[in-house]
């Protein structure tokens, strides 16, 4: 249960916040609870109003890769809003991180700053269209883009099925473009192409799906939407929002060896501020006003604050050798929960990349959405609230990822896996 005073806020925050929340996951739905209110954050670990501390494994749900708080950030930002905190014109810092996108990201040659990863998303799909001159997009259940209007959408696993609004608010007709087909299945995805291959702009995916827990790409199956894209003149997008600059320095598109045509960025490079950015081939980009026809802009894109915060946090990751430190954290609680499962004889599915991972409580294989649904909720539930009094805080959501920091210490994974062991008597 959560304390007096986090009982008190949420009740005031819902008389004039809807839900009372800012965004819907923090409700607490999921798991037939109310949130918890945050009084601070500090390294690994967050402490709430009423002054219990638990070790976080949200991370602002992506941004805090050098853990909450950090000095390197912290000061930067003094140093930097000490001269202003927008300004409205160019200034340094945007070339700066423009170049080391640039410089890291595989497949991209240039790159336009904005302030989500939702506005990334929506930008590089109407660059794809207004590069390609055409309408339909192929997106996969499952995976999550924002909330744009022609995105929000969740249809049936037939590969033609045309998109339904997955919201209220979303007109028909701003989904009708969208084609919903499963994830790590190719022949639907041949199916679409056979059918409007040459009405397709682009398809757009999460490489490595993290809005429904996290469901790895089969074998050869980015290769293939490589390879079918670029046969029928359409454009391959990767949101590597969440796994940009966290599962690896240059993302998933390093760790597999595909490229996509654009990639749409986010999280880590804002150090925990609004922040996002979609870049690729230049041939693509310069369809971007001021020197093309399609039209994206922003007050606040390029924020000096946010450009400076995430830069010092590239290369602070950078200079620590960052991704190694994650990627023995990562394995260390995977491993750990793996021996756990197997000594409470449950056969529960887990997931990880590098300081990406879930816990899925069902025994069947990953593939895709379907997959994940199937998992038992109610197990899910009992896990974690167990854990959450413990003082270990997981997603209240079955169809989150949870995020290591480099602020996690070989104690907190230590302590964490105590935790589990506990709470998995509770299934």
């Amino acid at each position: 249960m959560i304390g007096p005073i986090s009982q008190k806020l949420f009740a005031k925050a819902k008389e004039i916040i809807p839900g009372g929340v800012n965004s819907p996951v923090r409700a607490f739905k999921n798991v037939d609870g109310d949130p918890f209110f945050v009084r601070r954050a500090h390294g690994s670990r967050i402490t709430d109003v009423d002054g219990k501390t638990y070790i976080d494994y949200i991370g602002t749900w992506g941004p805090a890769i050098l853990g909450h708080a950090p000095i390197v950030i912290t000061q930067t930002l003094h140093e930097v809003a000490k001269d202003g905190v927008s300004f409205g014109t160019p200034n340094p810092w945007e070339i700066e991180m423009a170049q080391t996108i640039v410089d890291w990201v595989p497949s991209v040659e240039k790159v336009r700053m904005v302030n989500s990863g939702t506005e990334a998303t929506m930008s590089a799909i109407r660059l794809a269209r207004g590069y390609t001159g055409r309408d339909k997009v192929i997106k996969f259940e499952g995976c999550y883009h924002g909330h744009v209007d022609h995105l929000l959408v969740s249809a049936g696993s037939g590969a033609l099925t045309h998109g339904e609004p997955d919201s209220a608010g979303v007109p028909d007709d701003f989904a009708k473009h969208t084609i919903t087909v499963p994830f790590n299945k190719p022949d639907a995805v041949e199916e679409v192409f056979n059918a409007v291959g040459d009405d397709v702009a682009a398809i757009i995916l999460e490489p490595i799906p993290a809005n429904a827990g996290l469901v790895m790409p089969r074998e050869g199956y980015l290769a293939f939407l490589r390879e079918i894209t670029s046969r029928y003149g359409a454009v391959l997008i990767f949101d590597e929002v969440m796994t940009g600059f966290r599962v690896a320095r240059g993302g998933v598109q390093e760790l597999m060896g595909v490229t996509p045509d654009l990639t749409c960025m986010g999280k880590v490079i804002g150090g925990g501020l609004p922040v996002g950015a979609f870049g690729g081939k230049a041939e693509i980009m310069n369809f971007l006003a001021p020197d093309g026809p399609v039209y994206q802009a922003g007050t606040l894109s390029g924020n000096p604050l946010a450009m400076a915060a995430g830069l010092r946090q590239l290369k602070e990751m950078e200079k620590a050798k960052g991704w190694d430190q994650l990627e023995l954290l990562g394995a260390r609680l995977e491993d750990g929960i793996r021996g756990l499962l197997k000594e409470h004889g449950l056969n529960y599915q887990m997931n990880r990349v590098g300081s990406m991972f879930c816990l899925f409580f069902t025994d069947r294989e990953i593939v895709n959405v379907d997959d994940v649904k199937a998992a038992d909720m109610d197990a899910f539930k009992r896990f974690f609230w167990a854990l959450l009094d413990d003082g270990v805080y997981f997603a209240p959501s079955p169809y989150e990822t949870g995020f290591i920091s480099v602020a996690h210490s070989v104690g907190d994974i230590d302590e964490t896996l105590d935790a589990v062991g506990k709470a998995l008597k509770f299934i």
